[in-house]
């Protein structure tokens, strides 16, 4: 077999061209310089009626090798590619199967026909990396689907079947067989005349000015940061024009994109959630997972049960009564009913997923499963005794999980003869939906139940992001800090509605006051609590009027009223609560001011990135990057910002280290420079050097 990424094969009157570039057939250059080497050998060759490209392996191919992006263009680049050959002499038809996204969507649509095995879907996922299909993919899929679909298609990023692109005139047909044979077969139809091919350039976009205006209007609204979707609708129109001038306008819109800090950013993110797989423990054989127990039928119990179920694998749920047993049966399965409907899995899926699940009042049912996960109230003596009960229990090898936020894994862990099989899994709510999943191990947690952590991880379809152990862990730890500042900045003149709006105008989805009521009140009254006896005197107490909206009863969403009251879906003002505001500054001997948008920001970001520099600084993350992960997964940072830490290169630590020192100057306990950010500003690093080599 022939080592070369493009072959070609000569069968008769047809030519087949099969790119073999392992894993995902990526559009490199090698890839690029093999295919218009194999037109070169094809039409020196004569006496070829048509062409048939294919792709050996899983799939066609699957987008371009990102990896190339910000570096020096190599020709041919890929809009060369696709122009050489839609203006190739003897037609080609593509044959896609696996997926065709971004550059391997733009290769197809060069070609002179496309036929799809009938599992085949294709895409242009580019503008989730801020960017835009710069290969003619803004051009062609107009040509052939109409603009509607088109803006479709390229603003969603999203697979779309094959029946569905047929429909909208992305692919010709659809066929049965191996690639390699539906190749050759539809090469020899089109010979026959049996299969219409045609020059897509040749095509006429029909204009649809309202279309055009609609969408522009929808993105400008729902992403004033983003240019990239922009620039897709602005492409998009372009291609009601000449071909040659409409790629012109595509390519400098796409290098504008490439160069923005949205695409930056983006894109550190799409490798970023590979790169938080690069473990110490990556080399240590995971532990079979073939059945899972969880303890508790919560709303974190019932999610994890449900994930584990949709990705095929057998749980035993234990809880204490029949009653809250039975409520946390109903809760899988309204879970996989909404899965159903969402259009995630089938209704016999959904039956067979359900078939796998035994409930049980008896933790001695949890005897021969491999791995438990204990997913009951966030409170230590609770969870030490199912531990202790657990190791006398669970079978041999069999890995001992708790899901806690906060707690210590190693004083859980000390509860059993077996501290090397336990470690935190720490699932975020909806834990069914939510995709991030901490896996946090202990001092004396064994490699492989790392490993193992991460093959569920995997195994469920989530991004498993390695902790350390401290309160709070990666995530809720540095929450917990700049929470804080959010509520100083109310405390000192702000409302927690201006607080809101500004972080929602930098791109959070929700501020802190809404995700506050969202999450429920008591939460965080609960955990102020359990703290209390190790708050030093000197620090100034942030949970005032948090805790009396608590102890009102005023919990969020759950209670009708929180921070805002809820009617419905509407979130209204809380009439209420400028009382307590204004009692709690009174008490506080607070002389209130006001916070311009811009340093309600500032503060707020620093603070994170003040806590984030100290999680890396103390080992609990990793890498920057993987505190990075956790932030853009599993709580809400706006991706196209990268992260705290990727944001915080973009504003520099000796920018941080002034900024955090003339806070102090007004609360010197709690703004204080990390170690690692003052080594930083001194000598000129960035996190992002920090991630090399790790």
């Amino acid at each position: 077999m022939s080592d070369k990424k493009v072959r070609v094969e000569i069968v008769e009157e047809v030519a087949l061209i099969c790119i073999d570039n392992p894993p995902v057939n990526a559009s490199g250059l090698a890839v690029r310089q093999g295919i218009v080497a194999a037109l070169e050998e094809i039409s020196a060759a004569g006496s070829i009626g048509a062409v048939g490209l294919y792709c050996a392996g899983r799939t066609f191919i699957a987008g371009a090798d990102i990896t190339e992006f910000g570096k020096p263009l190599q020709e041919p680049g890929l809009p060369g590619v696709c122009d050489t050959l839609e203006n190739f002499d003897t037609p080609i038809v593509a044959v896609i199967h696996g997926t065709a996204l971004g550059g391997g969507l733009e290769t197809a649509m060069g070609c002179h026909a496309r036929v799809a095995l009938p599992s085949a879907k294709v895409g242009l996922p580019e503008v989730l990396l801020g960017i835009l299909p710069g290969a003619g993919g803004t051009q062609r899929a107009p040509r052939l689907a109409g603009i509607p679909n088109a803006l479709d298609l390229i603003l969603s990023g999203r697979h779309v079947a094959a029946q569905e692109a047929l429909e909208m005139g992305v692919i010709d047909r659809i066929m049965e067989g191996t690639p390699r044979d539906v190749a050759l077969a539809a090469a020899r139809e089109v010979v026959a005349g049996t299969l219409a091919t045609r020059r897509t350039g040749t095509l006429q976009t029909a204009p649809d000015d309202a279309a055009i205006a609609t969408t522009l209007a929808h993105v400008q609204q729902k992403h004033p940061q983003l240019i990239s979707p922009q620039k897709c609708v602005e492409c998009v129109a372009a291609s009601t024009g000449d071909l040659q001038e409409g790629l012109a306008f595509e390519r400098a819109a796409f290098m504008e994109c490439l160069a923005s800090p949205q695409s930056k950013a983006l894109i550190y993110a799409f490798f970023g959630e590979r790169a938080v797989a690069n473990i110490p423990e990556k080399t240590a054989q995971a532990r079979d997972i073939g059945s899972l127990g969880v303890i508790g039928g919560g709303t974190m119990g019932s999610g994890i049960s449900t994930a584990a179920l949709m990705a095929g694998l057998p749980v035993t749920l234990i809880e204490v009564t029949q009653e809250a047993l039975a409520r946390g049966v109903a809760t899988i399965t309204s879970n996989l009913e909404g899965a159903v409907k969402r259009g995630k899995m089938g209704a016999a899926a959904r039956d067979a997923a359900l078939a796998r699940l035994t409930a049980s009042t008896e933790m001695q049912s949890l005897s021969e499963v491999d791995l438990v996960v204990e997913a009951v109230f966030e409170n230590m003596e609770i969870k030490k005794e199912i531990f202790g009960k657990l190791d006398g229990i669970c079978k041999e090898g069999a890995v001992l999980a708790s899901n806690t936020s906060y707690l210590d894994i190693n004083e859980i862990a000390a509860m059993t003869g077996r501290p090397q099989d336990v470690l935190g899994l720490h699932f975020f709510s909806p834990a069914h939906i939510m995709k991030l999943l901490e896996v946090v191990a202990g001092e004396n947690t064994a490699p492989q139940v790392v490993a193992t952590g991460f093959a569920l991880a995997k195994k469920l379809r989530k991004v498993a992001v390695r902790a350390g152990v401290c309160d709070g862990f990666i995530g809720n730890r540095i929450l917990g800090y700049y929470l804080k500042a959010a509520s100083y900045l109310v405390l000192d003149g702000a409302h927690p509605d201006q607080v809101d709006r500004a972080l929602e105008g930098f791109g959070f989805a929700m501020g802190p006051h809404r995700v506050g009521d969202l999450a429920g009140l008591d939460i965080g009254y609960m955990t102020r609590k359990r703290l209390a006896a190790t708050r030093p005197p000197e620090e100034r107490y942030s949970g005032a009027i948090a805790d009396q909206l608590s102890e009102n009863g005023w919990n969020g969403r759950k209670s009708g009223k929180g921070y805002f009251v809820y009617d419905g879906r509407e979130t209204l003002e809380n009439p209420d609560l400028n009382a307590i505001i204004a009692e709690a500054r009174a008490k506080a001997g607070i002389t209130p001011r006001d916070f311009s948008v811009a340093e309600i920001v500032e503060r707020y970001m620093t603070a994170m990135i003040s806590e984030a520099a100290r999680v890396v600084e103390d080992g609990i993350a990793l890498r920057p990057v993987d505190v990075d992960v956790v932030f853009l997964m599993g709580y809400g940072f706006p991706r196209f910002r990268g992260g705290p830490l990727h944001y915080a290169d973009t504003i520099g630590a000796a920018e941080l280290v002034r900024r955090i020192e003339a806070y102090a100057e007004e609360d010197a306990h709690y703004w204080q420079v990390p170690d690692l950010l003052r080594k930083m500003a001194a000598d000129g690093t960035t996190f992002a050097d920090l991630n090399k080599g790790k």
